[in-house]
């Protein structure tokens, strides 16, 4: 099986980039020997569930890139299953670029970061946006978050195409109150 997100990013211009810069065959073997990463896995969901941030990408009609930041309590990103995750949509600042992209375009990429222990994770997928008064309740009841009050305005589901692990090349550490917090109480223990 060929490695899906390869398959689905190193286009022939990227390919082309990569025979320029020389990564050409590094990642021609990524791209047929690794994978498939079509199906999230243990370690994916694991990594999903302790994040409270993420990025994601949409294109608008006229090809203009948009990226924007989805934050909340940790494991506000919920994997359904191997192929879906799904999140309680919040109102924000009320522009709704992302969900305007969608409804032309439905494809997304995320970027998930752990910036303490240096690791990302990026996904490709097909999104779709349901009012909460149109989501089935048992999909409801998934993505809801007791602790957090704020109220759901809509449900956002992704259909992942594909996944990659990226290394840890130029990630600076970052960490927020409660990681820096463990970090102080675990160096002080030693």
């Amino acid at each position: 099986m060929t490695h899906q997100f390869a398959d689905i990013t190193f286009t022939d211009s990227v390919k082309a980039a990569q025979q320029r810069y020389g990564s050409r065959p590094n990642n021609e073997r990524l791209q047929t020997v690794a994978g498939p990463n079509d199906q999230l896995g243990s370690r994916e969901a694991e990594f999903i569930a302790l994040r409270d941030t993420f990025y994601m990408a949409t294109v608008n009609e006229t090809g203009w890139p948009y990226v924007q930041h989805r934050g909340g309590p940790v494991g506000f990103l919920k994997v359904l299953d191997s192929s879906r995750l799904a999140y309680a949509d919040f109102r924000g600042n009320t522009q709704l670029i992302s969900m305007g992209n969608v409804s032309n375009n439905d494809r997304c990429s995320l970027i998930l970061m752990d910036y303490p222990n240096r690791r990302r994770l990026k996904i490709l997928g097909h999104m779709r946006v349901v009012d909460v008064n149109d989501v089935n309740p048992g999909d409801l009841a998934t993505v809801e978050l007791p602790v957090y009050k704020a109220r759901i305005e809509r449900v956002v589901f992704i259909d992942m195409a594909a996944f990659d692990w990226n290394c840890p090349q130029h990630i600076t550490r970052r960490y927020t109150k409660p990681e820096f917090t463990d970090l102080l109480v675990n160096t002080v223990r030693r």
